[in-house]
């Protein structure tokens, strides 16, 4: 009896390491949705930070029109592959505006133009501040914002081809 009780605290221990441990080696989710879907957009404004496209504010969304907003930066890899799926989206007629995040104007100007420029307006967000106000939790991530100006949906990383059948129906039910 004497021995049980002298390793039992390591079986203890042992146990609660393989329970930590497959934890941390396949954690439940690694996805962080935005706690803002189903609630109104948060009050914004920013500047423009290309030359010839307006700055974006909370006030563009909820004029009657589904809009949506793509969190992008010029130097996000996945944004660039996203890039051809938001023409897409745009030749389908869908107003998307941009949210640069901790971007120069320089750097966004040659993004697009190597890229495409699918939007509409272009706002700086140097300090990432509305970014956070949205839940965003990284680039690219787009919301689909109703014509009331509430966040309906929210696309996780950039957009695939997969992915663009669901956005347009998100902005068919948000009319």
């Amino acid at each position: 009896m004497r021995r049980i009780a002298l390793w039992a605290p390591l079986g203890v221990f042992a146990l609660l390491f393989a329970v930590v441990a497959s934890g941390l080696i396949r954690p439940a989710s690694t996805t962080i949705k935005s706690a803002m879907v189903g609630k109104p957009l948060p009050r914004f404004a920013v500047p423009p930070i290309v030359a010839g496209k307006p700055g974006l504010s909370s006030a563009t969304f909820g004029q009657g029109e589904p809009r949506l907003l793509n969190v992008f930066a010029s130097w996000c890899i996945p944004c660039i592959a996203e890039a051809p799926q938001l023409m897409r989206l745009k030749a389908m007629g869908v107003p998307i505006d941009g949210l640069a995040v901790r971007d120069t104007g320089p750097a966004v100007t040659a993004f697009l133009k190597r890229n495409g420029d699918p939007y509409a307006r272009i706002g700086s967000d140097a300090q990432s501040a509305v970014q956070l106000s949205l839940g965003s939790s990284g680039v690219p991530e787009t919301f689909v914002i109703d014509g009331r100006g509430v966040v309906v949906k929210q696309v996780i990383g950039d957009i695939h081809a997969d992915d663009v059948p669901a956005i347009l129906q998100a902005l068919k039910d948000a009319r």
